[in-house]
């Protein structure tokens, strides 16, 4: 607002360390805005002000230049006062603090795009990995090793914060943990016997096994839209897994176990976390640690020592030292995916990451067919096709 006063012998004004002196050159004592400038009935002001004014700056007389207040010459009674000035609402000084909503936008827009790219280049070089070197278990145990060392480093280092955590808290995260360690390898057995793609064409339906989970075991209702998207994601999925050129069934259930398994995951880390204040990163690090002492011990039962030198030498001789590059890749890749993915929880609602989970399948997707030269039926790529869609009318009817 722009206030133009006209001096009077006794009225002050103070805000933004400015003072105005009485034409004889002494100090007027500083008068609050608050809630009038009016002080008597004797007295009288143009101005009446119910919040306090920020002065921004004062110009007297022509408003050409700004005269000195100390000096009595040139400032006369009729002279007028300029004052450039805001009111303080409290609401407006707080929404000034906050990051603007451009700001936020540019952030999550960062999140996702470094989210897809960890993601794709993980999926790009566990392939290659599981082609080479057909052991999954371990190839999981190595994955959950180099994400949990990683983290240990970066607490010792004082990098990152090491979470405060107790008794009740890694055993609210075990059911969890266990979850996750069935989850993540049934997802790398599938990928060791079937494409990339046709794993994450499966892996989008993960919203159908939610819905019936929370429906006939937790005993959730949904809105009537919410069952009618499902329709897309199983049809989707099954003209995509009956087209599938190499259709493997060993593959095709380790997708569909991952998906049961993830969810369980997500429903024991939603309660789990109520009251947690873990952060999501620190929470997938602790994750990762459990998990892999789960995982440890039936890797090597399953596998073992003896499988993995043997495929080992192999893997050496065919591809060479690269391929040492290639599993310390996939398995940096997939602990930072997965940190990025729970960190931008924070930042984020559930609604905006179950899109964000769908947009990455297709980034997942396309650029696996497109590396690995997968072929591809147009019946096939467009079951695929429905069931993604399928699975972003879901994430919009829940909202």
């Amino acid at each position: 607002m722009i206030s133009s006063l006209r001096q009077q012998p006794s009225i002050a004004i103070s805000g933004s360390d400015v003072v105005l002196r009485k034409r004889h050159g002494t100090l007027v004592q500083p008068q609050s805005f608050l809630p009038s400038l009016v002080r008597g009935k004797s007295q009288r002001s143009l101005v009446s002000v119910q919040k306090p004014l920020h002065l921004a700056c004062v110009g007297v007389g022509n408003f050409g230049s700004v005269k000195s207040f100390d000096s009595v010459k040139g400032f006369g009674s009729d002279d007028l006062v300029k004052c450039e000035a805001y009111e303080a609402d409290r609401s407006e000084v707080e929404g000034a603090a906050t990051p603007s909503e451009a700001a936020k936008k540019v952030k999550i827009g960062i999140y996702f795009a470094t989210w897809w790219a960890l993601n794709v280049v993980f999926n790009i070089y566990n392939k290659k990995v599981l082609n080479a070197y057909p052991y999954p278990w371990l190839t999981s145990t190595l994955s959950l090793a180099c994400g949990s060392l990683m983290m240990l480093i970066s607490w010792a280092t004082r990098i990152a914060e090491a979470p405060k955590t107790d008794f009740e808290f890694w055993k609210t995260l075990f059911p969890v943990a266990v979850a996750h360690t069935i989850g993540h390898v049934a997802a790398t057995v599938s990928m060791s016997k079937v494409a990339v793609s046709f794993t994450h064409i499966i892996k989008s339906g993960e919203p159908a096994f939610s819905v019936l989970v929370s429906r006939f075991i937790l005993g959730e209702t949904f809105p009537v839209p919410v069952y009618l998207s499902l329709l897309p994601i199983i049809g989707g999925c099954a003209l995509a897994a009956v087209t599938e050129l190499n259709f493997n069934m060993i593959g095709f259930m380790g997708a569909m176990i991952s998906n049961l398994a993830f969810v369980f995951r997500n429903i024991f880390s939603k309660k789990g976390m109520k009251g947690n204040s873990v952060s999501g990163m620190n929470y997938y690090a602790c994750l990762s640690i459990l998990s892999l002492a789960i995982l440890t011990p039936f890797a090597i039962a399953v596998e073992g020592p003896q499988m993995w030198a043997a495929g080992w030498q192999t893997a050496l001789s065919e591809i060479g030292p690269q391929f040492i590059w290639w599993v310390a890749a996939q398995s940096i890749f997939y602990h930072l995916y997965n940190q990025v993915s729970y960190m931008s929880l924070d930042e984020i609602s559930p609604l905006t990451f179950s899109i964000g989970n769908t947009m990455k399948r297709i980034s997942v997707i396309v650029s696996s067919i497109i590396i690995f030269h997968t072929p591809v039926q147009p019946v096939n790529a467009l079951g695929a096709a429905i069931a993604v869609f399928g699975t972003f009318l879901y994430s919009q009817s829940k909202q």
